[in-house]
């Protein structure tokens, strides 16, 4: 049996991600306190497992504190019971938060007489730390609007029934903000930037004339090598420990040419691996 449980930040699109795992079959349900997880698992999963063969709940900050500090001894007492457990936590800057509550005029679940919208905001985040301790996937919302969230949701969370590790790779520009759901992050602004030739700046890191300028470039390749050799070295170990996810992201400037240009090759070398590879450009239109 599989259990997912989805939480994070209200805003940062969680009831999107338990709409799509409902999409793909999972038994869904929304908002159960934490203090009856290990309750629910008992008196349904463990006693109708036809039924709740693939599930996933939906968790937030309304649950009770101390609930929600047990949350790992909870998750370790599941375990023992021979359920496989993801935790996915959603999150998103408090600036985009704010400006998606405001869009939607819908009203934060914390929010009363003494806490505003963005105090709100910050305390689910300390409540919610617990939660984001044991995540197996992290997601960053913060560029991501709602056909790319179901299709990660979809990619990286229901597609990894042959229990293969998900190698994420990741670009992204620097002036636009770091993704706050990485693993592992390289910087390539060093590099020789295609934008500073006129011919190229219009085209992408995916477009054979970024490539083969790149491509001439010593120390892009040289980066490049020490890139894949670290993670043909390490990413073994991950999968030794039953990681299930990893994400690695680059970044340049503005997210157009030199990351795109790195991931596309990281992505080449990795396609013959027995990993599931998934590739998502940021910041390309």
């Amino acid at each position: 049996m599989k259990l997912i449980i989805v939480s994070g930040l209200s805003g940062s699109g969680k009831s999107i991600a338990l709409e799509t795992l409902e999409d793909c079959g999972y038994y869904c349900i929304d908002n159960l306190p934490a203090a009856l997880l290990e309750a629910f698992v008992h008196q349904s999963m463990v006693t109708n497992k036809r039924l709740f063969q693939k599930t996933a709940l939906g968790m937030d900050a309304r649950s009770e504190s101390d609930a929600i500090g047990q949350f790992h001894a909870t998750l370790k007492a599941i375990a023992q019971l021979g359920i496989n457990i993801e935790v996915v936590y959603l999150q998103a800057e408090p600036a985009t938060l704010l400006k998606r509550f405001s869009e939607t005029r819908r009203k934060h679940p914390l929010t009363d007489r003494t806490h505003s919208l963005s105090e709100a905001i910050e305390l689910e985040r300390i409540l919610l730390e617990p939660l984001m301790g044991e995540a197996d996937l992290l997601i960053d919302t913060t560029y991501t609007n709602v056909h790319q969230l179901r299709e990660l949701i979809r990619n990286r969370v229901d597609s990894k029934d042959n229990h293969l590790m998900s190698l994420f790779f990741q670009s992204f520009g620097f002036k636009n903000g770091i993704p706050l759901d990485t693993d592992f992050l390289f910087d390539a602004r060093f590099l020789p930037n295609p934008h500073w030739e006129p011919a190229l700046r219009s085209k992408t890191g995916k477009d054979i004339e970024v490539i083969e300028f790149l491509r001439q470039n010593i120390d892009v390749n040289r980066y490049l090598q020490d890139i894949i050799g670290f993670l043909d070295r390490w990413i073994p170990q991950f999968d030794a420990e039953n990681r299930s996810y990893l994400t690695l992201s680059i970044g340049c400037t503005g997210g157009q040419h030199r990351s795109v240009y790195l991931i596309e090759e990281l992505s080449s070398h990795f396609r013959g691996s027995p990993y599931n590879i998934l590739v998502r450009h940021r910041d390309l239109p």
